[in-house]
């Protein structure tokens, strides 16, 4: 192979940036010239590309968010918008195409794979439901952010007596929450896969203020069974002892600078993606699986979800006491 593309799709991850360097670097290692593709999935309809060399991915390593940007994009998904794809990567001589993304993001590697291009996808996405990887770029740097902020936000909370309910990211997987929680100190957990209803709750904060805490921090993800402004009322409503404050992270899970694992992370993957390339693989995503990289069919990595321990939630509720 002589040009291949790159590109980040779907949310942004911290790292994302350092596998696009790794791409390229070991692109230009091996003598191919590799094109990043902006905006995704709608670039590549647009054609819109431009060669990458060592000096353009020159003191990326360390910035957050992507250098080619991302974008959601609803034309791809249909036969016409596929072959419109195809005939933008012909135009340009583009033999084959890494995809650094979620789930979404490889499903569309896979519809790429389908039309005869070859393809490795790379795992990016701060949620870590990315089935065939232990981590995916960018979940280590969000995780280091959210105990940041739980660790201020119990200072506060300490000095007012007061019960603090912060909501992060994870519409369907709650990763991060249970995390969190358990390496923040959080009296409990509140995930989209485990049950607990907003009587629970109630009963662990009040059970927490009883036993004379100074203070309890819950941690909810936003794929939670019930939002936290209904479970802030209910708990308003029935007199917990705390006082009750709401904090919601939001996006500053998805900045700052990568850390230094996800910036080992994402170079060794995106290193591993140019190489499976070169040796002529496709529809497969790298990961990692304990300390190797691994190479997972990505039919397997697009119908399947990556779970979540018990052994974690066991941990969380132990700890809480």
């Amino acid at each position: 192979m002589k040009r291949i593309a790159v590109m980040t799709s779907g949310g942004d991850a911290p790292g994302m940036n350092a596998a696009i360097r790794a791409v390229v670097r070991a692109g230009l290692e091996h003598g191919v010239e590799v094109y990043g593709i902006r905006q995704a999935y709608a670039g590549l309809l647009a054609g819109d590309m431009e060669r990458l060399t060592s000096r353009e991915v020159s003191g990326i390593l360390q910035r957050g968010g992507t250098i080619l940007q991302t974008a959601r994009n609803e034309e791809f998904k249909t036969p016409a918008g596929q072959r419109k794809a195809l005939r933008r990567l012909n135009e340009r001589g583009i033999e084959g195409v890494i995809v650094i993304g979620g789930d979404g993001s490889l499903r569309g590697a896979l519809a790429l794979h389908q039309l005869g291009v070859p393809v490795i996808g790379v795992p990016g996405s701060i949620d870590n439901d990315i089935y065939g990887t232990d981590m995916s770029i960018g979940v280590d740097t969000a995780l280091n952010t959210i105990l940041d902020a739980l660790d201020r936000l119990r200072d506060t909370a300490t000095s007012h007596n007061r019960c603090f309910l912060i909501e992060v990211m994870g519409r369907n997987c709650g990763y991060l929450a249970l995390m969190g929680g358990i390496l923040g100190g959080a009296e409990i957990v509140i995930t989209p896969e485990e049950g607990v209803s907003m009587e629970q709750v109630a009963n662990q904060l009040s059970d927490a203020y009883v036993r004379g805490k100074a203070h309890a921090i819950a941690v909810i993800a936003e794929g939670a069974p019930y939002k936290v402004m209904e479970l802030e009322q209910y708990l308003k409503q029935h007199h917990m002892g705390f006082e009750i404050r709401v904090s919601i992270l939001g996006h500053v899970q998805r900045g700052g600078s990568p850390t230094a694992f996800d910036r080992l992370l994402a170079t060794s993957l995106g290193v591993e993606a140019m190489r499976r390339m070169i040796r002529g693989e496709s529809a497969v995503m790298v990961g990692r699986q304990g300390r190797e990289n691994v190479a997972v069919p990505l039919e397997e990595v697009t119908t399947r979800t990556r779970t979540i321990s018990r052994d974690y939630y066991e941990l969380a509720y132990m700890l809480s006491r």
